[in-house]
């Protein structure tokens, strides 16, 4: 019996496999997000008493808090003119910390269609996962093979966090956008990039490092254009695989991802460059426009974190707290050589110099302002590159379907653990 069902799933399989890419892509998702929904559901009826909602909630109440609860409040109040503040004048949770696009949107698509708030911003948040999934998969193919692109994109779909692509959250609509630039910027569509990008900036933050690795990137293609152009007036000609060749040899200014960027493509580069960084002040910009406060956004953000906005120093606080005095002040250190040693590793190197540069500046974006906490595994979620890179290792069936296996299996505790509500001692409970 058991060699029938291996039989029948090696034909469902083979089937499969001359399915358009974008319904195996499809497919994959809405699978992955339908186990995510059963271990949303199981949890929920472990669920005791909470701040939201009576305990053993259904499904949808189970995914509307939270954060969705402020998404929520965005979506029917907007925010406030003015910020809160306590007797003693120390700014206090608001909406300021929760950027416009996503509840925007929520708020036509409920106009339109007449949807609750709640349903409307989980319907979005849904179709813009299965949106990035698609998009994903498009930039994994410019780097991969079908089924290497294939199964980085299921490492990303059933990432131990993924389940936050289903809730009303705007990581699922960040990711689509985000996935999307760098797609445009790895085909080297760098105007086609502006608005997406104007609009990424806009969801969540993650224009800081998108204007970094657009700039590191413009004085990379640079530096190979300069090369490029010295070549030439030295009697070399262009090579179509990308560099210059003389007697047959690759120069050592060549770059290895394709032929040098004319000097159009570098103009567009640097707008783009421009662009990001404009759009990475924009948030900030409109709080202070509305509230009159330059610092509104940071006085907002830092509100959860209890302290002002400090850079690097909340990983060593962190880091002493996990791990004394001594250890703890090295353990920052020791991250950023392991990221750095996984960012100079073969597959990661096989991404290409893009996506390595984002998932470089991603990483100094979070050492240099993030406050880590539990919530910090969802802000992993922009490394998603790395999930291809993974892929590569080994192109073992059993290799790759191990990892998806502990992916869903840390979906269940990441989901009771951190989603799930369960006081602490102190009062409160660690955020998801």
């Amino acid at each position: 019996m058991a060699a029938g069902v291996q039989a029948g799933i090696a034909t469902a399989a083979a089937r499969a496999a001359h399915w358009p890419w974008w319904v195996q892509v499809g497919g994959l998702y809405v699978a992955a997000r339908f186990v995510s929904a059963c271990i949303f559901m199981a949890a929920a009826l472990h669920q005791g008493v909470n701040p939201w909602f009576p305990a053993t909630p259904d499904y949808w109440s189970f995914v509307n808090i939270w954060d969705a609860r402020w998404y929520g409040e965005v979506l029917l109040n907007g925010y406030p003119d003015v910020l809160p503040t306590d007797g003693a004048g120390n700014v206090q949770e608001n909406a300021w910390a929760f950027y416009a696009l996503f509840p925007l949107l929520g708020r036509v698509v409920a106009g339109v269609t007449g949807l609750h708030p709640a349903f409307s911003l989980t319907l979005i948040a849904m179709v813009c996962g299965l949106g990035a999934a698609l998009v994903i998969y498009r930039l994994f193919r410019h780097k991969a093979s079908h089924q290497s692109a294939l199964w980085g994109t299921a490492f990303v779909s059933t990432f131990p966090v993924s389940p936050v692509l289903q809730v009303p959250y705007a990581e699922s609509l960040n990711l689509l956008l985000l996935a999307a630039a760098l797609l445009l910027v790895v085909t080297r569509r760098y105007l086609w990039a502006l608005p997406v990008v104007i609009l990424m900036c806009l969801s969540r933050p993650t224009g800081v490092p998108f204007a970094a690795m657009a700039g590191l990137l413009f004085l990379c293609r640079g530096w190979q254009y300069h090369s490029a152009s010295r070549g030439l007036a030295r009697g070399q000609t262009p090579d179509p695989a990308g560099g210059l060749t003389h007697t047959g040899v690759m120069p050592s200014g060549a770059p290895a991802g394709g032929a040098p960027h004319t000097g159009a493509q570098l103009w567009s580069l640097a707008g783009l460059t421009a662009v990001s960084g404009l759009g990475a002040l924009m948030w900030p910009g409109i709080a202070w426009a509305v509230t009159g406060d330059i610092r509104a956004y940071t006085k907002t953000e830092t509100v959860w974190r209890g302290h002002d906005l400090v850079p690097f120093k909340p990983w060593f606080d962190t880091g002493i707290l996990l791990f004394g005095p001594v250890l703890g002040v090295l353990a920052p250190f020791v991250f950023a050589a392991l990221f750095t040693l996984l960012l100079m590793s073969r597959p990661v190197r096989a991404l290409g110099t893009e996506l390595q540069l984002w998932c470089a500046c991603y990483m100094g974006y979070l050492l240099l302002f993030l406050h880590p906490q539990t919530s910090t595994f969802r802000m992993m979620l922009p490394l998603f590159p790395l999930a291809l890179a993974a892929a590569l290792i080994s192109r073992s069936r059993a290799y790759r379907g191990t990892v998806v296996v502990m992916f869903v299996l840390l979906q269940i505790v990441w989901i009771v653990w951190l989603w799930a509500w369960a006081p602490l001692p102190g009062g409160g409970d660690y955020p998801p």
